[in-house]
């Protein structure tokens, strides 16, 4: 079975990056939350194309990957890219949240241990 993203040539992601293995940010995670500012330009990489295409209105990261069928840690590459030339603005979920109202705060590891378990005995 031929997996996209999974099974490509090692070349095919090398020259999708350029040959780097790392994004130049630290401002990518799997949920980050990215935002188009502007269109697509003649002349830019297909993949770029599509990342603005798709971000038209805030896309996770991981969700970029998984459309594009490519490992996110290149996700993360080409994005740091497009941050990097202004084309795009990145966010975290959680940014302006009232840390003191308890519905919006991150539940402890218990609680979603607690939750797993519950998955699954289902």
């Amino acid at each position: 079975m031929n997996r996209p993203g999974r099974d490509d040539t090692p070349d095919r992601l090398y020259t999708l990056t350029g040959g780097r293995s790392k994004p130049d940010s630290d401002s990518f995670d799997l949920v980050t939350l990215v935002v188009s500012e502007c269109a697509p330009t003649q002349g830019m990489q297909s993949e770029h194309v599509a990342i603005l295409d798709m971000c038209r209105a805030p896309t996770a990261v991981v969700e970029i990957a998984a459309e594009l069928r490519i490992p996110v840690g290149i996700a993360t590459i080409l994005l740091s890219d497009l941050l990097h030339a202004g084309k795009i603005t990145v966010r975290h979920p959680n940014v302006g949240l009232d840390p003191d109202a308890p519905w919006n705060s991150v539940p402890d590891s218990t609680t979603l241990e607690k939750v797993l378990v519950g998955l699954r005995n289902l």
